[in-house]
């Protein structure tokens, strides 16, 4: 099982899209362990976007991902990271394809409306800027074995 961090980017939720996003996630078989409604300080996403800092479009991107809250959740599931990344679609939502979440909601590269992880490190780094440990909630829904076979837990 691995585990991957997504942001509903300010976007999304004031789209009033949250409820369809998760619905997918949910549909898709990926299990929610963790997740809350939260507003990024500029601290918090000056650490998630480290690599970004000095790059001259940054300010732009702090300034959207500080302008409204975010729900940040923790999802878990067979190849969580690369499952995410597929279902949200290239990031700019006019090249991402039809049926991607990007590609049905957005048509803007920076107001894409989710981020995800892009790899197992990033989701353990990221998970822990946004939740303690003890926010993590081991569940096996009683739906699993309907959703993957036993053998590929």
């Amino acid at each position: 099982m691995q585990r991957t961090l997504i942001l509903l980017k300010p976007d999304c939720v004031q789209r009033r899209l949250m409820g369809q996003i998760i619905s997918r996630f949910e549909a898709k078989g990926l299990n929610f362990v963790a997740m809350k409604l939260l507003q990024i300080t500029p601290e918090l996403a000056k650490q998630h976007y480290a690599e970004h800092v000095e790059k001259g479009w940054y300010p732009t991107l702090e300034e959207f991902i500080t302008g409204g809250p975010v729900l940040a959740g923790v999802l878990e599931g067979l190849e969580a990271v690369q499952v995410v990344r597929d279902m949200l679609g290239a990031t700019s939502g006019l090249k991402a394809a039809p049926g991607t979440i990007r590609g049905d909601f957005s048509s803007s590269r920076q107001m894409n409306l989710v981020h995800g992880s892009d790899g197992e490190e990033a989701a353990a780094r990221e998970i822990g800027l946004y939740f303690k440990p003890e926010e993590l909630v081991a569940n096996t829904p009683t739906i699993t074995p309907w959703i993957r076979a036993a053998d590929e837990a």
